[in-house]
């Protein structure tokens, strides 16, 4: 199993954040992922994964560096103890999965299904990501880090000890979720849509107040003359 220190900044109730140091891992076979599969210590690399169905596998010690995932067919997989780099595409369902102790970094992907997923400790640097579905999910330690997300749905989520540092929060929908020790300060520019009344507990900038005052006036039914 990787070894994991926690640490990172805090501010009251900060994120713990993974630092992963995998063994050795072996390169894998290629010959195509299953459901239910189990992958243990393998690196997966520039791997075209894309429409492949692991629903229900597990991914353990694992390094997928620069693999294509449009389409792939993740839900109810858990990846534990396991850094994602490079990954590509459209489409990825991890809807109902599992991520702990992950470092995704540098990912370029869109419309990726994270309904109802289990984010523990999970760090994502860099990159873009766009329509990211986090609907009715958990988020607990959760680090997003110099990386845009455009439109991302936390519609019903709970959010919990997470982090925008340095993060571009582009049309975010919080539509019906819960937030405690949310540290949106890092988050330029920071654009919510929807949602603006689940914003108690989180702490934001007073730069940021100015700029979601027109959207909260509106919210509230505050004439603004």
């Amino acid at each position: 199993m990787a070894r994991r220190t926690t640490g990172g900044s805090r501010v009251g109730r900060g994120a713990r954040r993974p630092e992963l140091r995998l063994p050795p891992p072996a390169p894998w076979d290629g010959g195509g992922l299953e459901p239910d599969g189990d992958y243990d210590g393998l690196e997966f690399r520039d791997a075209d994964l894309a429409g492949q169905d692991a629903a229900g596998a597990r991914f353990m010690d694992c390094a997928l560096r620069g693999c294509a995932v449009d389409g792939t067919r993740l839900r109810h997989a858990r990846v534990l103890d396991s850094v994602l780099t490079g990954l590509r595409g459209v489409g990825t369902d991890l809807s109902e999965a599992t991520l702990r102790d992950v470092e995704l970094t540098d990912p370029r992907l869109g419309g990726t299904q994270l309904h109802g997923a289990v984010l523990e400790r999970v760090v994502v640097r860099g990159g873009k990501i766009d329509c990211l579905n986090l609907r009715m999910a958990r988020l607990r330690d959760v680090v997003f880090e110099s990386c845009v997300l455009v439109e991302p749905d936390f519609g019903s989520a709970r959010l919990e000890r997470v982090e925008f540092v340095d993060c571009a929060l582009r049309g975010a929908d919080l539509t019906g979720a819960t937030l405690k020790d949310v540290d949106l300060r890092g988050a330029a520019p920071l654009e919510i849509t929807r949602g603006l009344d689940r914003l108690s507990g989180a702490v934001i900038g007073a730069a940021q107040l100015l700029d979601l005052a027109p959207a909260l006036a509106a919210a509230l039914g505050i004439r603004v003359e």
